[in-house]
């Protein structure tokens, strides 16, 4: 099987993930994509952040019905901070030797690997597909896929190189990596917290039932 991680901490879940994720999918012929919201995020104010139960509720919520979305609670089942190579270490003992996983993530979370927890380790263990969205910022693809060749070279190995056959940065050691054009929507969790406070419509923004489940929870207020 074909897998891949999607961490973050969904807060909340909103048709913009959605939307990467099914995209992602389809691209890179993926068996399922697996939503993993973190408990506790070491690099986010726990301020304002809401309970890691409602989050994933929310997630729940959000996937329902979709083919080749599932949900893991594996990170909420640790104590501590939700760290993304422990997350990858766990997932792979539960899966066949012969599966295999893909780590995605945003391009701003990507140029902030070198900060994270045995972040070398993580181009030993697992394949990652950097999501871009060209447009966001003023950036098209060329420049951001220049972004990550010179951060892949700069601070993981001067020996990653970009593959034209195979359409991905390669190593003779370590995992792949390759780049996705997600087509902007311009959905962010802050943007749905933020017209929340204003007591605004948040319809268009996320799913239905994630929407009714804020308002019921009262969440965010």
């Amino acid at each position: 099987m074909r897998i891949g991680l999607f961490g973050g901490t969904f807060n909340p879940i909103h048709l913009g993930h959605l939307k990467a994720a099914k995209r992602v999918k389809a691209h890179f012929a993926l068996d399922t994509v697996v939503f993993i919201p973190s408990a506790l995020p070491p690099h986010k104010d726990p301020i304002n952040i809401c309970k890691p139960k409602d989050r994933l509720e929310m997630v729940r919520l959000a996937i329902a019905g979709y083919q080749g979305l599932s949900l893991s609670d594996s990170e909420l089942k640790r104590a501590g901070y939700s760290y993304t190579i422990d997350t990858v270490c766990s997932l792979k003992n539960e899966y066949d030797d012969d599966d295999q996983l893909f780590l995605l993530m945003g391009l701003d979370a990507f140029l902030e690997i070198q900060t994270w927890k045995s972040y070398a380790d993580l181009f030993r263990l697992i394949a990652s597909i950097v999501m871009l969205r060209p447009g966001v910022g003023g950036a098209d693809f060329n420049q951001m896929q220049t972004l990550v060749d010179q951060y892949l070279t700069s601070i993981i190995s001067p020996r990653y190189r970009y593959s034209v056959e195979k359409k991905c940065f390669t190593h003779a050691k370590l995992q792949p990596v390759s780049l996705y054009d997600v087509a902007p929507l311009d959905i962010s969790a802050t943007a749905v917290r933020e017209q929340l406070k204003r007591r605004q419509s948040i319809a268009s923004l996320v799913p239905p039932q994630v929407a009714e489940y804020i308002q019921r929870k009262g969440l965010y207020q």
